[in-house]
């Protein structure tokens, strides 16, 4: 059995297959404030060949107050299509670092039904270090189809998270820092409690790669079991506005585990409500 994901693929993989009809590479950089980078000036500034945008607040849906919530089957379909993306297609999706928003894009089409989705180590900056071809020009897509098969048990909305804290069904893993869940350090979002979860375990989305290349499989597996989270359990992934909780899912689903789901609304939709319980404090000892 291979040490490494079975997601993941490498610089030297992807600058050998450019060019290939069936390949679709998708740059997903995303940024919080406080990194100090701008995704699409960056993705201006240089991508990878054939490289398309993807714009997590764009494809999504707007309906709600909450930022980048999972979009319905058909506004993704329609979306996607006009990138010229199709589901049989084989899709390599990037971001700037590396293991940081690419995750959540290759999650996302995943639950929308394409089969054959990579996350690029090392990401851009690891492309760049290595000397690799970059493009400015905006790449021509040919409209495509993308039938859409929508796994909406793989995503969690408010209800259903509020029955899991409640009954305790299903394990919590929080990608947010350690000083966020425990209620040390502010939330990046203005007037929101830090905290977390009654029963959430703490899974830093830091703690799964190393210079922007995720860990071996051993290592994710420690990680993993370290922070108390049992593998014949199911589990549910949150983060603070579901981009990194993706990172989490990228490692169980490495793993073989797929009893998971992420709450997408995440903690900027629970921290920022009144009525929901919050718990600060480390997190506590493992039950194993």
């Amino acid at each position: 059995m291979s040490e490494t994901s079975r997601f993941v693929v490498s610089s030297e993989w992807l600058h050998k297959e450019l060019g290939s009809p069936d390949l679709r590479i998708l740059d997903a950089s995303f940024y919080l404030p406080a990194q100090n980078r701008n995704a699409d000036a960056e993705y201006a500034a240089g991508h990878i060949p054939g490289a398309i945008r993807f714009d997590h607040d764009k494809v999504a849906d707007h309906s709600t107050g909450l930022p980048h919530m999972v979009p319905s089957p058909e506004v993704f379909a329609e979306a996607t299509g006009r990138m010229g993306i199709s589901e049989k297609d084989r899709i390599v999706i990037y971001d700037g670092p590396g293991i940081f928003s690419a995750p959540r894009a290759w999650w996302l089409f995943r639950i929308m039904g394409a089969k054959q989705v990579f996350v690029l180590d090392g990401g851009l900056d690891g492309w760049k270090a290595e000397g690799r071809p970059l493009e400015t020009a905006l790449p021509s897509s040919t409209p495509s189809t993308f039938k859409t098969d929508f796994r909406v048990d793989k995503v969690i909305d408010f209800q259903t998270m509020l029955s899991i804290v409640g009954d305790g069904s299903r394990q919590i893993a929080d990608a947010r820092s350690a000083g966020r869940f425990a209620g040390t350090e502010p939330e990046p979002r203005a007037g929101m409690r830090s905290g977390h979860m009654p029963g959430a375990r703490s899974l830093p989305s830091g703690t799964f790669s190393v210079n922007g290349k995720l860990k071996s499989l051993p290592e994710l597996r420690k990680a993993i079991e370290d922070a108390g989270i049992d593998f014949g359990q199911p589990v549910v992934t949150s983060c603070g506005s579901g981009i990194t909780a993706a990172i989490i899912t990228l490692a169980l689903e490495s793993l073989g585990h797929e009893d998971n789901a992420l709450y997408d609304g995440s903690w900027t939709e629970w921290g920022n409500r009144q009525d929901t319980p919050v718990v600060t404090g480390p997190p506590s000892p493992s039950a194993a």
